[in-house]
């Protein structure tokens, strides 16, 4: 397992000498003055101390199932914490939840500093473009690069090592268990198997909650995003379950031979609470059987409600094992907690919709206000709710402007393909669709860093509304080619749809108000596919209509939670929320629980002192940041003020209009007039990339599966290193 370990700090280092090289390269190419020499030194301070307690709590992971961490490095820790005023949680706090929540506070801190000095943070760690090439394509897992192999195989010998390590220490006990409860040898040993099949699965329910924290500083210093790393959530469920199944079924089996299955229903005072735990796997089943593909993409309502009963799980599994023990998978538990709080809050806001343009391919693209401080980068995603069509349902979109050249909206594509977007179409495409219509937003989220710029010539396939994503990137490297001297790559585009009234995606390349941008200083060019038409339809016009709404004095534009500041109020609220947290809980054990018992764990109830910490966890949060955000409103609220934007300068003087036009503007004419049009053929992206000329092409994909693994394939063939792949997916 030292092996293991050693190869994990290897790659790791790896890591740290490409990101380091590359954060020296953008230090050069933004300009180094604006850095002083202090915060240079503090920031790589802070970058270095996070990766050395990431090592650090790896290494805990690897001793935890060794009785050298169980029989002396915890008793020592434990003689060393005051138990009066934590009792023995404040060792399990100290060691498994202290150092995550310090490292997320110092990579906020990290990224409020670069956001300071690069308008937002361009270094992530795992961000190595050769790390990032498929290794594996048409596996169960899908497409997965040599970084997610290799943590991969780490993380299962992680889980094999912990489960031999725990079965050969309590089967060498096995015997003598047996002999003192009068039981067989192999009675006592499917016990202790039960409970190391447990033990292994909270390895997996640690790191369950990583992934889907939105607004995650960890994440986001790993070069990671949620909507990306959704998929090992996904994995992390499914060895979780599998290994909390076999935990239950062998524990049945253990008491139905004993005779004891009266032991499912029990709920102890002190110790583990049996009935707890079994309605924690019911709970955890039903979310199963929910993620089944069948169900989840036929009935993904079905599959969004049920999935809520993780609030069941995660309070009954903290009942069932006590709250001490907990804090093992308390530190993602907590992160996401806070993220989730703060979508809350950010979603009370009532949001600004310009305007919108519904397409004929039953497309329609919402324009909303923004706040001009508001940056982002290209391919992030917004998430959005209409209480006129479901007050519970929420789902995400790609933004499709740019935060530079759209100061003041923000811009996403809704393509018609399931009930609730089809019920959006048929809202704003009727005679008489609303002059004001209800939306509620969270995020903006999107990649920490973009590396379209650095390579010489970009391929970007997409698929129907898979085009969508690539839109933002157009727009953005448009600006780069009209405000930076640097050379901007060539840019293919590879859009394949069903049929040709589709083509009108193509318009949506530029705004609303088209651009004052010279488009003819991005070298562009357009191949459009339509699959199931061999011939252009007689009518080849493209008319679409634009729909002015009505402001509302209520309406806020799109801004971050808070602000430009946002990284370190995020990092204020996980200390202050912490503190708040360790103060009530230790105002609570010595002056109530402690005269109790004595720390002896045999007189005040487990299940009391869960329910309690977890109260003051949940209560402790809502404090923190719904002071940080009252605060920060309050110190805003002079420049909140509505900019308005209802009417263009173009339009008629009404408020509301609704106008029927044909795309005839110049720019975008020009923009999009090397567009080659193929009917009745599918693109042959393995000619077509043999074609591309360049030391570094990148070649991004965005669209159905089969495309995405079609693509991943011709780069993982190719034996040159001049194909740089990446897949933008949100269908998972």
């Amino acid at each position: 397992m030292l092996w293991t370990y050693g190869v994990y700090i290897y790659t790791t280092f790896l890591y740290i000498h490409d990101s380091k090289r590359e954060e020296v390269n953008i230090m050069k190419l933004e300009g180094s003055r604006t850095f002083s020499s202090t915060l240079k030194i503090f920031q790589i301070g802070i970058w270095w101390f996070i990766v050395l307690i990431n090592l650090g709590y790896i290494m805990v992971w690897l001793m935890m199932p060794t009785n050298t961490f169980f029989l002396h490095w915890l008793p020592d820790i434990q003689a060393k914490t005051d138990p009066i005023y934590f009792g023995k949680q404040g060792t399990t706090v100290l060691v498994y939840t202290f150092p995550i929540l310090l490292m997320a506070t110092l990579a906020t801190l990290y990224h409020h500093l670069f956001q300071k000095a690069f308008n937002h943070s361009k270094v992530g760690l795992l961000r190595k473009a050769s790390w990032r090439k498929p290794l594996f394509v048409n596996g169960p897992l899908g497409i997965i690069s040599k970084t997610e192999f290799s943590f991969i195989i780490m993380f299962v010998l992680l889980l094999i090592w912990s489960l031999c390590s725990y079965l050969h220490d309590m089967f060498e006990y096995a015997a003598l268990q047996a002999a003192s409860e009068k039981e067989q040898v192999w009675e006592a040993k499917l016990e202790n198997s039960a409970l190391a099949l447990g033990l292994v699965g909270n390895i997996c329910l640690a790191f369950l909650f990583f992934p889907v924290s939105r607004g995650s500083s960890v994440l986001r210093f790993f070069g990671l995003t949620s909507e990306a790393s959704i998929k090992y959530h996904i994995w992390l469920g499914h060895i979780a379950m599998t290994l909390f199944t076999a935990h239950g079924l062998c524990y049945g089996t253990f008491w139905d031979k004993t005779n004891q299955m009266s032991q499912i229903f029990t709920w102890n005072k002190v110790g583990i609470s049996n009935v707890a735990g079994v309605v924690a796997l019911l709970a955890g089943l039903t979310m199963w059987a929910a993620t089944l593909p069948l169900i989840r993409r036929k009935f993904f309502e079905l599959f969004f409600y049920i999935h809520h009963l993780y609030i069941v799980f995660v309070v009954f599994f903290v009942l069932h094992v006590g709250f001490s023990y907990s804090c093992i998978m308390l530190p993602g538990l907590y992160l996401f907690l806070i993220d989730r709080y703060l979508r809350f809050l950010q979603s009370q806001r009532k949001i600004r919709l310009v305007s919108a343009r519904v397409l004929p391919c039953e497309a329609v693209e919402l324009n909303f206000s923004k706040n001009p401080g508001l940056c982002y980068g290209p391919t992030s995603i917004i998430f959005i709710n209409i209480p006129s069509i479901s007050k519970l349902q929420w789902h995400p979109f790609s933004i499709t402007s740019c935060s530079n050249t759209d100061s003041d909206t923000l811009s996403i594509v809704i393509k018609s393909s399931g009930n609730w977007s089809r019920t959006l179409y048929q809202k704003l495409s009727t005679l008489s669709p609303p002059s004001q219509l209800d939306v509620s937003i969270e995020g903006p989220y999107g990649p920490a860093s973009t590396f379209f710029s650095r390579h010489e010539m970009l391929v970007m396939v997409s698929g129907g509304s898979g085009i969508t994503p690539f839109i933002s990137i157009i727009r953005s490297l448009l600006f780069k080619a009209n405000t930076e001297c640097g050379k901007t790559p060539k840019i293919l585009l590879i859009c394949s749809f069903k049929k040709s009234i589709d083509l009108t995606m193509i318009d949506l390349l530029l705004p609303v108000s088209g651009t004052a941008l010279d488009t003819s200083r991005l070298q562009l060019q357009i191949e459009a596919y339509v699959t199931t038409e061999k011939q252009p339809p007689m009518n080849d016009r493209k008319l679409l209509q634009t729909l002015w709404f009505k402001s509302n004095a209520l309406d806020e534009p799109i801004s971050a939670v808070f602000g430009q500041n946002s990284w370190l109020y995020l990092g204020i609220i996980i200390t202050t929320s912490f503190i708040l947290f360790l103060l009530i809980i230790a105002i609570l054990t010595r002056y109530y629980i402690y005269p109790i018992d004595h720390n002896s764990d045999l007189i005040y109830p487990y299940f009391l002192r869960s329910i309690l910490s977890m109260l003051f966890i949940c209560v402790s949060i809502v404090i923190a940041a719904t002071s940080a955000f009252l605060w920060n409103k309050k110190q805003n609220k002079a420049f909140r003020q509505i900019k308005n934007t209802s009417t263009p300068t173009t339009s008629p003087g009404s408020i509301y209009n609704k106008t029927e036009r044909e795309l005839e503007s110049l720019s975008l004419q020009s923009f999009i007039q090397p567009a080659k049009i193929h009917y009745g053929e599918r693109p042959d992206i393995k000619k077509i990339l043999s074609n591309c000329k360049g030391s570094s092409i990148g070649v991004l994909v965005s669209g159905p599966r089969e495309m995405r693994h079609e693509v991943a394939s011709i780069c993982t063939s190719c034996s040159t290193d001049d194909l740089h792949f990446e897949s933008i997916s949100f269908s998972w």
